[in-house]
């Protein structure tokens, strides 16, 4: 007769070896342009076009995007492709040492920057040699709407329609458990000490709930030793956790002083690249999504973009959603993409 520790030890067993057969499982892609570490990849369709301006996905600079695309059945990306839109990636890549002089600028009038050109001429859509004129949609999420947004008031012809996804614009609200940290930081120490690590990072986003996102999450993956795919899903999200680039110093101090300790943004006193960046030149559509359970990125630190941009064509979608589940939740899966998708389907040309 077998004994429980026996048992719970077979299940163990099993458990790592789904863990050890984890492979690459985002949607068939190809690289499109590279410059250094960043990369724009483009997603092969898997429906007719729906939607004929392409669209291009910014994300954080502080995770990997592969949480877009985790797996089939949890793929914001596949949901995109699945209606018809034509999807771009821009991927930061992982810094090194010698990027750590790297500032916003370069971020957002450099990189971003030339993959909207690239994406307007790789698809087609560039009409003329000003690429500048051939929009493209963009897609910001988090942190990378954070750029997006900058990107679309300081090039506003560039961008046909702007979603931002769980995207803070007011980084000072009451329930921001990360500004409340981050105000505290001293930048100058900080950004002098080289680039900071993704680990230290990943700590300091656990230690917001430590219950929740440490103890009470893998007690919930006992549950899971007889359920291979529930397995899976679960080391896939841990995997990406532990996939965190090092940020480069000089731009995530920019980061933190410009954002959460001065709320440039939402004051309109920020500049980069000596010029200022004002919501109020944003005149193309925006659909701003945010997630009403969100303990990194606040309701109210997206909704303050209401009011804000310059464009008469605005809406909000909330969804009772946390930040991570906006991405990869059953939910998410019959809400998130299709109404991105719809919503750029109504405003195509």
């Amino acid at each position: 007769m077998e004994s429980g520790g026996d048992a719970i030890g077979d299940r163990l067993r099993a458990a790592l070896g789904v863990v050890g057969a984890l492979s690459d499982a985002g949607a068939p892609r190809h690289e499109v342009w590279r410059e250094g570490r960043c990369v724009l990849y483009r997603y092969e369709p898997q429906a007719p076009q729906q939607v004929r301006t392409p669209l291009l996905i910014c994300y954080a600079l502080v995770n990997r995007p592969t949480m877009l695309d985790l797996q089939p059945g949890h793929s914001l990306i596949r949901n995109l492709l699945a209606a018809g839109v034509s999807v771009y990636l821009l991927d930061w890549g992982y810094p090194q040492s010698a990027d750590r002089h790297e500032q916003l600028d370069d971020y957002v009038n450099g990189w971003l920057h030339e993959c909207i050109v690239q994406v307007s001429q790789d698809s087609g859509t560039a009409r003329s040699a000003a690429a500048q004129r051939n929009p493209v949609n963009l897609l910001g999420v988090c942190q990378g709407g954070v750029l997006s947004l900058c990107h679309a008031a300081l090039h506003p012809g560039m961008v046909q329609n702007l979603v931002t996804m769980v995207t803070p614009v007011d980084f000072q609200t009451p329930q921001d458990l990360l500004s409340r940290w981050a105000r505290g930081i001293d930048t100058e120490l900080m950004g002098g000490l080289g680039n900071i690590p993704g680990a230290l990072l990943n700590a300091l986003y656990m230690a917001l709930l430590p219950f929740r996102l440490s103890q009470q999450k893998y007690l919930s993956m006992a549950l899971l030793l007889d359920d291979p795919a529930g397995l899976e899903h679960f080391m896939r999200m841990e995997h990406w956790i532990g996939d965190s680039p090092d940020q480069a110093a000089i731009a995530f101090t920019q980061f933190v002083k410009w954002f959460y300790q001065e709320n440039r943004l939402l004051k309109g006193t920020l500049s980069l690249g000596g010029r200022p960046v004002n919501l109020r030149a944003i005149r193309c559509p925006i659909l701003n999504l945010y997630g009403l359970r969100d303990h990194l990125v606040p309701a109210d630190a997206s909704r303050a973009l209401r009011g804000l941009a310059g464009s008469r064509d605005y809406e909000e979608l909330a969804l009772d959603l946390g930040h991570i589940g906006m991405y990869v939740s059953r939910r998410a899966q019959q809400a998130v993409g299709p109404a991105i998708a719809a919503w750029l389907a109504a405003r195509d040309g």
